[in-house]
């Protein structure tokens, strides 16, 4: 038994060795103390936390006059106030620039309607909904591109509604309109989410999940809708003019066709080429999160054998693309990682990490949503060099 776990310790410990961490979701307090995007102090010599949206990093504070901060390691970068949401239930550690107008950070900026807290159950969802949230604003923001609150821009702007039953009892449906994205508050309670995942035949549910989804819709308006990317997306996603009604009646009547597998990344994508689009560039976030996330913690699935043949060039949007290779090397990686993952979820029991297979023909709709995404901000390029 002692060698086993000598074998073990060792086989832990070998992928680490020598390698350097790129620390893009874990910092360190200036006590040396390591510290993750949701803190606000620190748990081992109480310094104050905050977020550096435009930064991508957690730092620690020192006090400055009138309710201002300074960053422990850059005294003389300018001062810092801290978003007024960190005492209530949604406990936000974002900063922003003193100078800035307003109370709220950019995250929470883009909150229209917050739960009712008079329900006692609203503070603790409220606190999951913007934990969700505030993860969705910080890859937009580490991507480059724009987010606006509609309370700036009203035309072009985003903004999110929180609610839950209404006063005629009517419960809201979860979705996206003309940059205002409403979630039922009762998403926050897993209960209730994973009774809902059941019913609507969902491999996966999560709240992180309905951000990512709804806010894609939010950029194809901004980033699809007539640009030079529209044609490319017609023929890649199908021709969105096509009746949304129709098509979401034909879904929950007829489902999805029996090959959607081939060519799609869930049955929901198959409703309609919005749907399509929404459901890819979901997916699109998590992969570059999840892989991000697990470089970030030294992991790696390089040493693994995998009965999978890594994708070849030829499945990608534009094969000729010089940052085509680099592209290429994110998708395998993070394949071998879900295989990980999923082996270890199953070791514990639990349902698949990531339960969807990639075939050739999302692959390159993956890579049209990182091209658009690129042109948009200019920095999706930076994400994956550092990968």
């Amino acid at each position: 038994m002692y060698r086993f776990f000598e074998q073990l310790s060792s086989r832990i410990t070998a992928p680490f060795v020598g390698e350097s961490k790129r620390n893009s979701k874990v910092w360190q307090c200036t006590c040396g103390q390591s510290v993750f995007f949701p803190n606000s102090q620190c748990l081992a010599c109480s310094a104050a936390l905050g977020y550096l949206p435009e930064q991508g990093r957690v730092a620690t504070l020192e006090a400055g006059p009138e309710l201002t901060w300074r960053l422990s390691d850059e005294p003389g970068a300018g001062l810092y106030r801290r978003c007024a949401n960190l005492d209530t239930p949604a406990a936000c550690n974002w900063l922003f620039p003193e100078h800035n107008a307003g109370e709220f950070c950019v995250a929470c900026s883009l909150n229209r309607t917050i739960p009712d807290l008079s329900i006692a159950e609203n503070g603790e969802r409220w606190r999951k909904v913007e934990t969700a949230k505030r993860r969705l604003v910080a890859q937009l923001i580490s991507l480059g591109l724009q987010v606006i609150p509609k309370s700036v821009d009203e035309e072009a702007g985003l903004a999110f509604d929180f609610v839950g039953v209404d006063l005629e009892g009517k419960l809201p449906t979860t979705g996206h309109a003309n940059g205002l994205i409403t979630l039922n508050i009762e998403e926050a309670d897993d209960a209730h989410r994973e009774a809902m995942r059941v019913q609507m035949h969902e491999p996966y549910r999560t709240l992180l999940g309905h951000f990512r989804h709804e806010v894609g819709h939010y950029y194809w308006d901004r980033l699809i809708a007539n640009t030079h990317w529209q044609d490319g997306c017609r023929n890649l996603f199908g021709d969105e003019r096509a009746s949304y009604a129709d098509a979401l009646d034909h879904h929950y009547k007829n489902g999805a066709p029996d090959n959607w597998q081939e060519s799609f990344v869930s049955a929901y994508a198959t409703m309609h080429p919005w749907e399509d689009w929404a459901e890819t560039w979901a997916h699109y976030l998590h992969m570059m999160d999840a892989v991000d996330t697990a470089l970030g913690f030294g992991m790696s699935a390089r040493d693994m054998e995998l009965d999978y043949q890594p994708f070849p060039l030829e499945v990608l949007y534009d094969p000729q693309h010089p940052g085509g290779p680099a592209f290429l090397s994110f998708v395998n990686a993070w394949i071998e990682l879900a295989s990980m993952l999923n082996e270890l979820s199953r070791s514990m029991g639990q349902p698949d990490f990531y339960p969807f297979v990639l075939p050739p023909a999302v692959i390159a709709k993956l890579h049209f949503i990182h091209l658009v995404i690129q042109d948009a901000g200019g920095k999706a390029d930076e994400v994956l060099q550092a990968q």
